[in-house]
């Protein structure tokens, strides 16, 4: 089937929910697009959202729990905007469809996207943290594209998934073009060389099955000649 026709990213204004989760959230971005992560404390996202420290402390542990609240939140919206038309096209356009998704949900957070990516490339704890986030998060991006995110091999697919995702990130955010034509480059570029990754995931799932299949053609080998050598001497 011939590839859908690609929609631009479009921007959305960001819904705010009464609840302190959501004011602590909201905060939380509108001062993570001003300022460093490392820089911002509580007591500053609750002077921003207008919540006590009692209040705050209530919905969230640290600001690292704010993000993973904020992605969660990312991943209910982009698997609710689930597009039927997009059920038989291949795996890679499925794929390509819900990363798009996702860019649209990002798109009002855009700059604080953008400090996070700065952030995150000049210390490594907070990479390995965001690292961890993102595979958890690519593991149900997979499966809303139809692909499997299970097991030990789905995984190592949404580990490649969250390497990839984070490089066409690095491109989106300094992708100001209306039609993001960097950004659906990146994306294309970047989704071909996880199909040459994937291939070559499930040649080397293969190998140890084979191994494991050899080992028991051999056991039986050796069943077979010690049992005659035990005929042959009774």
């Amino acid at each position: 089937m011939a590839r859908k026709t690609r929609r631009r990213l479009a921007s959305r204004p960001a819904a705010v929910s009464g609840s302190n989760r959501d004011k602590a959230i909201a905060a939380f971005l509108s001062l993570l697009a001003e300022q460093p992560f490392e820089q911002i404390g509580m007591a500053q996202i609750a002077t921003e959202a207008k919540l006590s420290l009692a209040d705050l402390r209530a919905e969230f542990a640290s600001t690292l729990a704010m993000l993973a609240a904020h992605i969660k939140e990312v991943d209910r919206q982009v698997l609710a905007g689930a597009d039927k038309d997009m059920d038989e096209e291949s795996p890679r356009e499925r794929l390509f469809d819900v990363l798009m998704r996702r860019l649209d949900v990002l798109e009002p957070h855009k700059e604080a996207v953008r400090s996070l990516v700065r952030s995150a490339s000049r210390n490594p704890g907070l990479a390995l943290a965001l690292n961890g986030l993102s595979v958890r998060s690519q593991q149900w991006m997979l499966t809303a594209a139809g692909i499997t995110g299970a097991g030990p091999k789905g995984v190592l697919r949404a580990q490649g998934l969250a390497l990839l995702y984070a490089n066409v990130l690095r491109t989106w955010v300094n992708d100001d073009d209306e039609g993001h034509a960097k950004t659906l480059a990146a994306l294309d570029r970047e989704l071909a060389r996880g199909q040459r990754f994937a291939g070559l995931l499930d040649e080397l799932c293969r190998i140890p099955e084979a191994a494991c299949n050899l080992r028991k053609r051999m056991r039986g080998v050796r069943r077979g000649r010690r049992d005659r050598d035990e005929r042959a001497t009774a």
